[in-house]
């Protein structure tokens, strides 16, 4: 029944779009003119159409879907540093072994392992409850007794500083930001503990980062200052923080007891690469990403299993169709994206005498949703290139170019050297709902909607691969 009316909705959708009034390109409102490229753009629309046609009506269609399936199924939560994560990679190579792609090759780095153990919060003033939480990435651990402190309530930095020393001191910070954006927001949860421990505070918390909550906290990274005492951290829901923000307001006392355990060490990945080899300029790359770790909570499946599998589609699909591109398209799966883009920042160190190569880098995580278009990173005349090659998924309401400094995460490590890039622009107004919780579940993703973001990903890495000219720095 759910696959029938998801049907009905997509035919329906589709067909709305088709004859709606066409809204103005990208290209069409910012005067673009690429002269005669215009026109090999448009030449392309037989192939979009070939691989769209096999990937959501066709041989592929449901693939994606069942493949993150039974990844996700098999494996679950895949944490930095991990054996299960290390097992997810060996189970991806040989997944595309299996589709005759060989020319692989796996780089070791070191990554963070952070092991979430005991953890527990008591209110005890001004009533008994227990409150949920999940501790914050690399979290120290309270004392065995656990640590016992009222606790001070605080908008945002602003108050933090304007707050006395003596009235944070041995106390319990708590941060209760409304959630704007996640880029403006998150810097609660990633500074935060600093932040407080600079003023004396025992412990931290943070409002999860979310705009929307059925009494589910939300994990994420934190990062420690040097020369600043390490607290513990945690996230927790947004309805305990407005309770106890409540309470605070109406200059009730708010104590609380923390209990954390955790362990830390420094363990041995590996970033994936794979490559389906240009026919005229292998050494030029069109890379297409997705982080293949995930928090310990959920199963990791819309962060990012979708987007690590319609990275995977994409040379597999190409090969299965026969389309070569004249440049090289690489597949990467980075490792250890949650706790700071490690992966990222190793590929670039490794590579970093070969980035002039790079010639378009993609990646997606932030849902793998209906697909709307590209967040875009480069020059005015990068942006009306690839804003002309939107044009060609109007008739799946795909051909919006949103303009970007920092579009995804890992690939803002290679986008800050110069390289033009872009992040899957997708239907996602509910990713933050389910992003880091234990709602990180297959029953976010939607088989349809998956093979419409594999067939647009592909089918842009093909042409952006083929083209005559290089998208320009």
């Amino acid at each position: 029944m759910y696959l029938a009316i998801s049907k009905l909705i997509l035919v329906i959708i589709l067909s709305e779009v088709q004859s709606a009034p066409r809204k103005k390109s990208y290209t069409e409102l910012m005067s673009c003119d690429i002269g005669n490229l215009a026109d090999e753009i448009a030449s392309y629309d037989t192939a979009v159409r070939d691989i769209m046609d096999y990937v959501i009506s066709g041989p592929f269609k449901g693939k994606t879907y069942h493949e993150l399936a039974k990844f996700v199924d098999k494996f679950g939560a895949r944490i930095s540093g991990s054996q299960v994560l290390e097992d997810s990679i060996d189970y991806m190579i040989e997944l595309t072994k299996e589709e005759e792609l060989n020319d692989i090759i796996t780089e070791e780095l070191e990554v963070p392992h952070w092991v979430r153990e005991q953890e527990k919060i008591t209110m005890l003033e001004p009533r008994s409850k227990l409150i949920a939480l999940l501790g914050l990435g690399k979290s120290v651990s309270t004392p065995p007794e656990g640590i016992t402190a009222e606790v001070i309530v605080l908008s945002s930095f602003e108050k933090l500083d304007e707050t006395p020393v003596k009235d944070i001191e041995g106390k319990i910070v708590l941060y209760d930001p409304v959630f704007t954006t996640y880029g403006e927001t998150a810097v609660y949860r990633s500074q935060g503990a600093a932040k407080a421990a600079a003023k004396g505070a025992v412990a931290s918390l943070v409002r999860s980062i979310a705009p929307f909550s059925i009494y589910t906290p939300h994990t994420g990274s934190q990062n420690y200052a040097e020369n600043v005492t390490k607290i513990p951290t945690a996230a927790i829901t947004l309805e305990d923080a407005d309770l106890i923000r409540r309470f605070h307001d109406r200059g009730e006392k708010v104590v609380l007891n923390i209990k954390m355990t955790s362990s830390y060490e420094m363990k041995i990945s590996r970033n994936t690469l794979i490559d389906l080899k240009g026919k005229d300029n292998p050494e030029k790359l069109v890379i297409v990403s997705g982080h293949i770790d995930s928090w310990d909570v959920g199963q990791g499946a819309m962060d990012d299993g979708g987007g690590l599998f319609v990275s995977w589609a994409a040379p597999v699909i190409l090969k299965r169709l026969n389309l070569r591109p004249k440049r090289t398209v690489r597949t990467i799966f980075w490792t250890a994206e949650e706790f700071g883009l490690i992966g990222a920042y190793a590929y670039e160190e490794k590579h970093r005498n070969e980035s002039h190569n790079i010639n378009f880098i993609m990646e997606s995580d932030e849902g793998t949703f209906a697909p709307l278009g590209l967040s875009v990173a480069g020059t005015q005349e990068a942006r009306c290139i690839i804003g002309e090659i939107l044009k060609l998924f109007e008739s799946i309401n795909a051909s919006t170019l949103v303009e970007s400094d920092t579009p995804g995460s890992d690939i803002q490590v290679l986008i800050k050297t110069g390289v033009p890039g872009a992040s899957l622009h997708n239907a996602n107004e509910k990713y933050f709902w389910f992003h880091h919780t234990e709602g990180d579940t297959m029953n976010v993703e939607d088989p349809e909607e998956l093979d419409m973001c594999t067939a647009f990903w592909t089918a842009l890495a093909y042409i952006i691969a083929d083209i005559s000219v290089d998208i320009p720095r």
